[in-house]
C-alpha cells in the first residue's frame, strides 16, 4: 500500500471532461493526449511498486518547490540506507539516443528525460538537505511502455527498459531494509511539502454556452442516450445506467467544470438534455445537495 496514492491531477479530469464537450485546438488536445498517456504509464508502474513486500515507503506524484523552482517526482521509494527516485516515461515506438539528444524516428528530437531527471535529482538532494536528512539518492528513468524500443541507448546513463522493470522490482525487493522513525518523519515532510496547484497548467478557457449540453455514458463517453423506464441507455455500447446515478454524474462534472455555479432544476435541466420532466431532476437534487454529496467532496474523489 503506498504511502500516497496517485490520483488524477485536477487539470487531467477538467481536461477529460473538456475534450467530451467542446473542440480543443490541437495544440491543447495534443498536450491532454501527452498528459493522458502519462498518468496512464504511471499508473503502470504503480501496480509493480505496490507488489514490493519489502519495508519501504512509496510517496507517487510529489510536487515540490526548492528555493522557488518548482519539481516534480513520478515516484519516490523511501528505504532503510537509501531513496530511490523514478522518472517514468510511457513512450511508445522507436527512438534514438545521439549525441546526448533523444529523437523519435525518423528524426523528431523530444525532451531528454535524462536533463529532467538530473535537475529533479538534484533539486531533491537539495531539499533533502534543508531538511536535515542526507539519505543517498538513487535515480533512474523508467521506460514503461511494452513497445518502446531506444537504439545506441548510452551505458551510462541510469535507464531502466521495458524488459528490465519486472527484474529490477526484484531486486528492490530483496534488499535488507529496516524502517526507524526518521524515515516516516521524512515521509510526513514531504507530504506536508507537497503542491497540488501546478504551475504549468494549460486549461483552455471555456464557458457553459460553448459546451455540448447532454448525458454522456458511463462507460464509453457517448451522448448517444436516452431514457427507457428507470435507466439511461447507450445506443452505442449497451450499457445501462439508473437515472438517478447519471444525473448524480453529470451534476458533479458541472461542478467540476463550474466549480463556483449553482446548482438549479432549471440548469441541470437544461445540462442533462435526456431526463424529462423536470420533476424527476427536482427529485433528485434536493437530497444530494442537502447532504452535502456533492459540494463536499474534492474533485479527484468525484472521477
Amino acid at each position: 500500500m503506498p504511502y500516497k496514492s496517485r490520483m488524477k491531477s485536477n487539470e487531467l479530469i477538467i481536461l477529460e471532461l473538456l475534450s467530451k464537450r467542446m473542440n480543443l485546438d490541437s495544440k491543447v488536445r495534443q498536450y491532454y493526449f501527452n498528459l493522458k498517456k502519462g498518468y496512464e504509464g504511471e499508473v503502470l508502474f504503480d501496480s509493480l511498486t505496490e507488489k514490493l513486500q519489502c519495508e519501504c515507503l512509496i510517496l507517487n506524484d510529489l510536487l515540490l518547490i526548492v528555493n522557488n523552482t518548482t519539481f516534480q517526482i513520478d515516484s519516490l521509494i523511501i528505504m532503510a540506507g537509501k531513496i530511490y527516485f523514478f522518472e517514468v516515461k510511457n513512450y511508445k515506438g522507436d527512438y534514438y539516443y545521439e549525441y546526448d539528444k533523444l529523437f523519435k524516428k525518423p528524426n523528431l528530437e523530444v525532451i531528454n528525460p535524462y536533463h529532467q531527471l538530473s535537475r529533479s535529482e538534484s533539486l531533491l538532494r537539495q531539499l533533502l538537505l534543508s531538511l536535515g536528512f542526507k539519505l543517498q539518492i538513487d535515480a533512474s528513468i523508467v521506460f514503461i511502455n511494452p513497445k518502446f524500443t531506444l537504439y545506441q541507448a548510452p551505458l551510462d546513463k541510469p535507464i531502466i527498459f521495458p524488459t528490465q522493470v519486472k527484474q529490477y522490482m526484484e531486486n528492490l525487493n530483496v534488499i535488507p531494509s529496516k524502517l526507524t522513525e526518521s524515515h516516516k518523519k521524512l515521509a510526513e515532510k514531504l507530504l506536508s511539502l507537497n503542491n497540488t496547484d501546478s504551475p504549468y497548467k494549460q486549461i483552455p478557457s471555456y464557458n457553459y454556452d460553448q459546451l455540448k449540453k447532454g448525458t454522456t455514458c458511463a462507460k464509453c463517453d457517448s451522448f448517444s442516450v436516452s431514457i427507457m423506464k428507470r435507466k439511461c441507455v447507450c445506443h452505442d455500447c449497451g450499457d445501462r445506467e439508473p437515472i438517478t446515478s447519471a444525473v448524480l454524474r453529470s451534476v458533479k462534472e458541472f461542478k467540476i467544470l463550474f466549480p463556483n455555479g449553482k446548482i438549479t432544476t432549471n440548469l441541470i435541466h437544461d445540462w442533462c438534455q435526456v431526463v424529462q420532466p423536470k420533476r424527476t431532476i427536482r427529485k433528485i437534487l434536493p437530497t444530494s445537495i442537502l447532504s452535502g454529496f456533492i459540494s463536499g467532496l474534492t474533485t479527484n474523489k468525484i472521477l
